[in-house]
């Protein structure tokens, strides 16, 4: 395989109650001296990234490299922390975020205005001030109709597409009770002429509907990944309730998602596109740590053993393969590979996987010292050290810990 990773230097667990004793116990509840040792490294990293975002883009708003991706940290280490000070960081970055929306057609969590009206409506409410609140979701809900009715030719991926606005209705959700935003909002968006449809329409083009009755493209590619890809799409199919019709799920995604499981590489790995053999990228935005939720989805969804077995495969090649020469960040980089090791914990509870999370910990609490690249936007929650620190600070409650603005 040739790889963009660096050498994993930890001895993997080896079942041993001593492998583990100076981490975690045997209920997976770290221990204080790590727990302190996580927190600690936490406020560490927030001091240099503070510094650092003087000079960061006055005017990117984004989740993904911007003011709401800051303001959705903060959030997240009030939850973790209790501290009423991150709350209020998280007010001040969200209120930069809104000053700058994009106010074009971008409609997603990660790169459009979405994320920033979602994040604000969450602090909001955190803070009690249920005005604003109400405000910023009816603010949100008016990309609604475009996003139903498939005007101004939007995509139906996670970052700049249907999935990425589903998304920021999950998370309004996820904050503030499951039926803030009726279900059957959630539904439309999946279930309109776009997706479902949108989806039987192209495999239909490409002559693939016998293997994949659905199939979806961004920029003229069929991507596989969670970022943009098919993996990204079927994970959110999969969720209980998003397909109105539930016959629609086993007819028409579990056979699309056999498909994916096709693709496989020899090494466990997959592929950034159909059609391309190079076997390079353990990112969670291409390859097998993005890969993975959808496996997991679908081995609740359908009870079939190979999905958690090829589930069990991704945290293989991302032990071997995902510390990686681009850094420490979520989207590639080995803080959002941790993730992987993450969610096979909760939903296996072997402690190999949660030792694992443990060692890129580890790794990520050497910031900066490995020779990795500089990425561009060095402090944003999906490129930089935010996103760093937040899943430092999610692995201190690990059976709650997410994958940002993605796992549901």
């Amino acid at each position: 395989m040739d790889t963009r990773a660096l050498r994993n230097p930890y001895p993997d667990y080896d079942g041993s109650p001593a492998s583990t004793q100076a981490l975690f116990d045997f209920q997976g509840k770290l221990t204080s001296e790590f727990a302190q040792q996580l927190s600690v490294k936490v406020s560490e990293l927030l001091a240099v990234m503070e510094n650092g975002l003087k000079s960061a883009d006055p005017r990117d708003c984004t989740t993904y490299t911007g003011w709401a991706g800051i303001a959705l940290l903060y959030l997240h280490l009030h939850n973790v922390f209790r501290d009423p000070s991150y709350l209020q960081r998280a007010l001040e970055y969200v209120s930069r975020s809104l000053k700058c929306l994009t106010r074009r057609h971008d409609v997603t969590f990660l790169c459009g205005d979405a994320g920033p009206l979602a994040v604000a409506a969450v602090v909001y409410y955190r803070l009690q001030r249920m005005q604003e609140t109400d405000e910023y979701i009816n603010r949100l809900l008016q990309y609604h109709q475009t996003v139903v009715t498939g005007l101004g030719g939007l995509p139906d991926e996670m970052l700049y597409g249907r999935m990425g606005y589903l998304y920021s209705l999950i998370f309004i959700n996820q904050q503030l009770g499951q039926d803030r935003i009726p279900l059957q909002y959630i539904q439309q968006v999946v279930t309109s002429d776009t997706i479902i449809y949108g989806g039987e329409h192209l495999s239909r083009k490409f002559r693939v509907q016998n293997q994949s009755p659905l199939m979806y493209e961004w920029y003229q590619e069929q991507y596989v990944g969670a970022a943009h890809g098919l993996a990204g799409i079927y994970y959110f199919l999969m969720q209980p309730g998003f397909v109105s019709a539930a016959e629609h799920v086993h007819r028409l995604v579990k056979p699309s998602v056999d498909y994916v499981c096709h693709l496989r590489f020899p090494t466990g790995n997959y592929p950034p596109c159909i059609g391309d053999d190079r076997d390079l990228l353990v990112h969670w935005c291409h390859g097998s740590p993005g890969v993975i939720y959808m496996l997991l989805q679908a081995y609740k969804a359908f009870g079939v053993p190979q999905y958690l077995e090829d589930a069990l495969h991704c945290g293989e090649v991302v032990w071997r393969y995902g510390l990686l020469k681009k850094g420490y960040g979520l989207c590639h980089g080995a803080a959002g590979n941790a993730y992987t090791f993450l969610t096979l914990y909760r939903h296996t509870q072997d402690p190999k996987h949660l030792y694992r999370a443990c060692m890129f910990a580890d790794w990520c609490m050497n910031y900066g010292k490995h020779g990795c690249r500089t990425p561009d936007t060095p402090f944003s929650l999906f490129e930089g050290m935010a996103g760093t620190i937040y899943f430092l600070s999610d692995l201190l409650q690990p059976m709650k810990a997410r994958f940002p603005a993605f796992e549901v």
